[in-house]
């Protein structure tokens, strides 16, 4: 009976050291279901790049491409060094919406300036309106006989002449070049006209000036007639 008491006690004792080694192992690895995770102090440094599903409006920056520009605009007028001569101003640029009308304007024929066979003579016209305006360019021509018909055919413009934009003042005035070789030189036939006819550029009605230049080639070799651009002044 002793022997049996003996080993009940060692029994005992060993079943409660196996007990006590099992409620350790929990202490050590309790993850169960349940309970709170240990918090820990510290500041989260804020996310950077291009995350997935983020947008301008998430992050508050603008998107590509919105940012405006400050470069200057052209106007398309390239002002040049104005001269004035008989009163006009030439701008180099491109043509003036402010352009002078034919109801503005009137015209005349000046005196003939001969020189190597060349008949030469300078339509001019004068802005007698009350405000500024503008022309540019060729104006038209056409000799005509006492019942307004043409004679000969439409001038040709001068190859090699550049247009300007030439500014009137009220009273300026602007030029042009009618050139054509001496019909007794050239050979061509001829007719006195009654008048010239004379368009601004850009209009369709016309001014008749009386011509007194005599005689005019109108067709046969060399009657070709020439008119240059438009100049500042009178051509004198």
């Amino acid at each position: 009976m002793a022997h049996t008491s003996q080993s009940l006690r060692r029994g005992a004792a060993l079943l409660a050291s196996t007990v006590a080694a099992l409620g350790l192992l929990t202490a050590c690895g309790n993850d169960s279901p349940g309970k709170s995770p240990e918090s820990v102090s510290g500041t989260a440094a804020p996310a950077t790049g291009d995350s997935a599903g983020s947008s301008a409006s998430d992050t508050g920056a603008a998107p590509s491409g919105t940012a405006s520009s400050s470069a200057s605009r052209s106007t398309g007028s390239t002002t040049g060094g104005g001269s004035s001569t008989g009163g006009g101003t030439t701008t180099a640029g491109t043509a003036s919406s402010n352009r002078c009308h034919t109801s503005e304007l009137t015209a005349s024929v000046g005196g003939n300036d001969p020189g190597a066979g060349q008949e030469n003579f300078p339509i001019v016209f004068t802005n007698k309106s009350g405000r500024t305006c503008t022309v540019r360019g060729f104006p038209g021509a056409a000799f005509v006989n006492a019942a307004g018909t043409q004679l000969g055919p439409d001038p040709k413009r001068e190859s090699g002449s550049t247009p300007a934009t030439v500014t009137l003042k009220p009273g300026q005035s602007a030029w042009a070049g009618l050139t054509f070789s001496n019909p007794e030189v050239s050979g061509a036939k001829t007719a006195t006209p009654a008048a010239l006819e004379v368009t601004p550029p850009d209009e369709r009605d016309s001014l008749k000036v009386t011509w007194k230049g005599g005689t005019v080639p109108v067709s046969g070799n060399s009657s070709s007639v020439r008119l240059t651009v438009l100049n500042a002044g009178t051509g004198v």
